[in-house]
């Protein structure tokens, strides 16, 4: 790890004015935001990102959890994730974000790490985080060692020839099917951004992961009011049952009557460089019976335009496998 120097900004608008003088909006910044740190003082220590000054955010007021006047929910970018995880109003009308937030890490993890912190959370992917190792995500050109080495936890949907690192987060799984909006401040203004929208494909700039500009500061996180009668539910494989990143995961919001589902929101993680929102799998749910044939449907179209490498075939089986069973579970009667 290389020296660094903290500032703590009196406000936002400090805060915002500092980070804007970095020279690029996120990964290799010079200039970054800080708050529980679990993933970039990690970073730091394995040289892989190297800032020269680190904002500390935890002084800012970005730590509430409060209703919305629409019957909503507002979450701070400070909030920790073992306290949202817990919030009455998360366990009541946002069963899959709860579930989705206590299937990852560990306790002390959770008690540290942030809303947005977890938002921007970077691959787990072995190449990247080994600078002795070529990764187009870490430096641009270098190569995606990857493609042709070891790939058995990579994204076999939003690939490139740039890049097939999968995206870590269960909560973003879980927002993405929560249809969330990130809420921004920077040197634009205030922008809201739909979830769907905040995370980039790797494309031909795999070193560019999410919409940020420099200086750009998550404030909160917004979720619609839940669809009346909705249940939801976070399933997720591993290799182990604790501390293990998924080989693939389901985040289900289902509305159902007398058999029928009428509403579907569908994402899943451990597959995806990016949260992967079905809307695919999606259309093969609404207005049709809850039965297995159902969920099969949706489950080859959730999984239809994916690419495995040499070791993650596995995964599309997987996955669908993942996604029926989940249906299952959110369909059965109470």
């Amino acid at each position: 790890m290389k020296a660094f120097q903290l500032t703590r900004p009196k406000d936002s608008a400090q805060a915002i004015a500092t980070a804007g003088k970095t020279k690029t909006a996120q990964q290799g910044a010079d200039i970054r935001f800080i708050a529980g740190g679990t993933t970039l003082i990690d970073l730091m220590k394995l040289n892989v990102e190297q800032p020269q000054n680190l904002v500390d955010v935890n002084r800012l007021p970005l730590d509430k959890i409060e209703a919305t006047s629409d019957g909503g929910l507002m979450i701070g970018a400070t909030v920790r994730n073992s306290e949202l995880a817990w919030h009455p109003l998360v366990r009541k009308n946002y069963r899959v974000l709860s579930e989705a937030i206590l299937s990852g890490a560990t306790v002390q993890i959770r008690n540290m790490a942030t809303t947005a912190g977890n938002l921007l959370q970077r691959t787990r992917c072995v190449y990247f985080r080994d600078t002795a190792m070529p990764c187009n995500k870490r430096e641009p050109g270098s190569g995606c060692g990857a493609i042709n080495g070891f790939n058995r936890n990579l994204a076999i949907l939003g690939t490139s020839e740039q890049c097939i690192a999968t995206n870590p987060s269960d909560m973003n799984v879980a927002m993405a099917a929560l249809e969330a909006t990130v809420h921004l401040r920077g040197a634009k203004g205030e922008r809201a951004i739909p979830i769907g929208d905040f995370h980039v494909l790797p494309g031909d700039t795999p070193q560019r992961e999410t919409v940020l500009e420099p200086g750009d500061l998550i404030t909160h996180v917004t979720l619609p009011p839940p669809a009346p009668g909705n249940r939801s539910l976070y399933l997720k494989l591993r290799d182990r049952m604790s501390y293990e990143f998924a080989l693939a995961s389901a985040a289900v919001v289902i509305t159902a009557a007398n058999g029928k589902i009428t509403r579907a929101r569908i994402a899943m993680g451990g597959v995806g460089t990016k949260p992967w929102r079905s809307t695919e799998a999606e259309g093969e749910l609404t207005n049709q019976q809850a039965t297995q044939a159902v969920f099969q449907k949706a489950a080859e179209a959730a999984l239809r335009g994916a690419k495995p490498q040499s070791q993650n075939g596995f995964k599309v089986e997987l996955a669908k496998r993942c996604l029926v069973h989940a249906l299952k579970l959110v369909t059965q009667p109470a």
